[in-house]
């Protein structure tokens, strides 16, 4: 039932992406833009009202009495938010903070319908803990359980702890009373008003789509206007190629004072995903190679194997956090071997989601990737000294 309703989820997701970026163009989708065009200015007034109610205080924000970090961005997804966020924990913590990262858990398994509603119903408070993914010494829940993004933290980060909750001021108690945490890492945080303190707001910005359609959700993919990039103190260009001039330009007006880095994805070695063996980036030279993903923005992806080496024979990708079955494996074993590819590569967002599987045909590799820093280094580390000595 819940792979139907998965299955039934993608297709709609991916519908609506193709008619908010005009890739229909028939009166069904036409008529799709139209509506959500309205909806879309409705959405925008409820942003602002809602960031009103927080700056006048009628909505009230809480403090921890520690640093806060978000990191997140204004549009929705493919920014490569995930590294930056580990590359923050990785930086605070070789120089001495106590960290936790904070996440919503997307697409996690979510609290049973019912309890929720009863909840509500008799105006409980929610006493549940927060879902540990990692105490900062074992991993403890899979991907289904913690989401793709907390996992693969958890995964990358082995002495973080990482803890999944939609209410991140009680989380975030827990890191403090539980395990000590002097340093709260927001994953996806820009839009989480409801814990302020000492805080340091990080936003993303994707140098191929900055600001999406320039439209807010839902007709575009914008969650709040661009002028609110004004509240970042520090803003990445993520995906960059070096050609930002026009785009810093921009953001120079939207917010004078943070300070801007651009940062690319750089592979670091290739990963069995299912015995663990690694290989340097040599590994995909001269080889046929099939990419499987299912990402946001795939493209970048498959051209960073193809930069190289490999001949990219063939490409399958699927909607994002989508949750592979083991059909759809063999599959695109089947599909890779009739190209005659030697090799099946994906990400390691995606390794996390894929299910045992006993026929190996073929190798598969996931590539992991980290930050590199392109331009503005001396600020990312002004940035990291500040929240680390406020």
């Amino acid at each position: 039932m819940r792979q139907t309703f998965r299955a039934w989820a993608e297709t709609l997701e991916t519908f609506a992406l193709e008619v908010i970026f005009e890739e229909r163009h028939d009166f069904k989708a036409r008529l799709m833009r139209a509506l959500l065009f309205g909806s879309s200015k409705l959405f925008t007034v409820a942003v602002k009202v809602r960031r009103w109610l927080y700056n006048w205080r009628i909505l009230r924000d809480k403090t921890l009495g520690v640093q806060v970090i978000a990191v997140g961005n204004l549009t929705v997804g493919g920014t490569g938010k995930t590294p930056v966020v580990e590359k923050f924990a990785r930086e605070l913590r070789d120089a001495g903070r106590n960290v936790a990262i904070l996440s919503r858990g997307y697409r996690s398994r979510p609290m049973p319908i019912h309890r929720k509603f009863l909840n509500k119903l008799l105006l409980r408070e929610d006493h549940t803990p927060p879902r540990i993914v990692s105490d900062g010494k074992s991993l403890l829940l899979d991907s289904e359980m913690a989401g793709d993004e907390p996992y693969m933290l958890a995964s990358n980060l082995k002495d973080v702890v990482v803890l999944v909750d939609k209410d991140r001021v009680k989380s975030g108690r827990y890191a403090i009373e539980k395990y000590g945490c002097d340093t709260l890492l927001l994953d996806d945080g820009f839009q989480y008003w409801n814990l302020r303190g000492r805080r340091h707001d990080v936003v993303l910005i994707d140098r191929q789509q900055p600001f999406g359609n320039e439209h807010l959700l839902p007709r575009g993919t914008l969650r709040e206007p661009p002028s609110h990039l004004a509240r970042a103190h520090t803003i990445f260009i993520t995906k960059s190629d070096g050609h930002t001039a026009a785009l810093r330009e921009r953001i120079a007006g939207l917010n004078a004072t943070a300070a801007i880095i651009e940062c690319v994805h750089q592979p670091l070695y290739f990963e069995d995903v299912f015995t663990g063996e690694r290989k340097g980036l040599d590994f995909l030279a001269g080889k046929k190679v099939a990419s499987l993903s299912g990402i946001a923005q795939p493209e970048g992806f498959e051209q960073s194997l193809v930069k190289l080496g490999a001949g990219l024979v063939y490409s399958k990708r699927f909607a994002d956090h989508h949750r592979f079955t083991q059909q759809e494996i063999l599959n695109a074993i089947n599909r890779s071997k009739k190209r005659q590819a030697e090799i099946i590569i994906t990400t390691q967002k995606d390794a996390v989601r894929f299910p045992k599987i006993d026929r190996r045909d073929l190798p598969f590799y996931f590539m992991r990737v980290e930050i590199k820093i392109v331009a503005g280094a001396n600020d990312f580390q002004d940035c990291v000294r500040k929240i680390c000595f406020r």
